[in-house]
């Protein structure tokens, strides 16, 4: 394959996906972002920079796209196809709304160019060793062109279905996540009133039929040490993917209470302060600490306000 590749976005995750593409395979990579120093990073890795889409999509007839939600991938796709370049295939790897996933593939068919979806899972170390998942809604005939690409970035590949099968697949996958990380939370937080040591508890478990991927990563590392770093899956963007799992039940007739429930609590943790931070802070909701503190905080302005309305007591 002879092609000329893109990358339009170098977060957290593209960064790593695209330093991957590059490196593994041996075509060029014309990159673009907002961050000079993300680009920076990725012309270290051997990419090629570019100051514009206008500029990438002269140049890459494959556009690879790492994006916060589908408004950005949206707007980068409009100005591809206003570019009038190179660009043939635009593989969106973000986390996007289904429905307006597929009504973008058809609009740009219109072009004469193919969309795919074909968003990731696992960790950010993933993406540095190149052992995501991905997983991906496109044709077969396009899936299989673009898997020697795909496999560069990803050691797990599937073909999902057609075009926005690879969202539903991610949206799913991430409620999924969201719903058992409030469980470990509720049961953490039994636990420790019961009398346990956090990390005895999930040690335990872990060797049972408990055991998970979230136990092991999301409660081990996060929720029993208690530290919710930012940069690290934020709870907005939780709450944005959470969001699409619950858009997929009410176009399907379905009212789903545990997947609502856990959406309620992030945008609770979010409201308090932790919009930015790593997820697994939803557990401050849950075992009442946010409550607490919001108790505290209108015992304090109550005492302000007395003092103010008294000024010689």
């Amino acid at each position: 394959m002879s092609h000329t590749l893109g990358f339009i976005g170098l977060g957290v995750m593209g960064g790593s996906m695209c330093a991957n593409l590059t490196r593994k395979s041996s075509k060029p990579v014309h990159v673009f972002d907002m961050s000079a120093d993300a680009v920076a990073k990725a012309v270290e890795a051997g990419a090629i920079a570019e100051a514009s889409i206008d500029a990438l999509a002269q140049r890459a007839d494959i556009v690879f796209l790492s994006l916060p939600s589908i408004v950005q991938v949206e707007a980068v796709c409009a100005s591809l196809r206003d570019a009038r370049g190179k660009v043939r295939t635009i593989v969106d790897m973000s986390t996007s709304d289904v429905a307006r996933t597929r009504a973008l593939a058809a609009s740009l068919a219109a072009d004469g160019i193919d969309y795919v979806d074909a968003p990731v899972a696992r960790t950010a170390e993933a993406a540095i060793k190149g052992t995501l998942l991905i997983m991906t809604g496109a044709s077969a005939q396009a899936y299989a062109s673009l898997e020697p690409l795909l496999a560069c970035m990803g050691s797990d590949l599937l073909h999902c279905g057609g075009v926005g099968a690879g969202q539903t697949v991610k949206i799913l996958n991430n409620m999924m996540v969201f719903m058992t990380v409030n469980a470990l939370a509720e049961i953490l937080t039994i636990g420790r009133r019961a009398g346990l040591d956090g990390k005895t508890l999930f040690d335990m478990l872990s060797k049972g039929s408990a055991d998970s991927f979230a136990l092991r990563n999301h409660g081990m590392k996060s929720l029993v040490p208690d530290t919710y770093p930012e940069k690290i899956f934020p709870m907005a963007y939780a709450i944005k993917d959470a969001a699409l799992a619950l858009t997929l039940a009410k176009e399907a007739g379905f009212e789903p209470h545990i997947a609502q429930h856990t959406y309620d609590i992030m945008c609770e943790a979010r409201d308090a302060g932790f919009a930015q931070n790593y997820h697994p802070a939803m557990v401050r909701v849950v075992d009442g600490r946010i409550a607490a503190d919001k108790q505290a905080d209108k015992q304090a302005d109550k005492h302000v306000d007395t003092r103010a309305s008294h000024p010689h007591a």
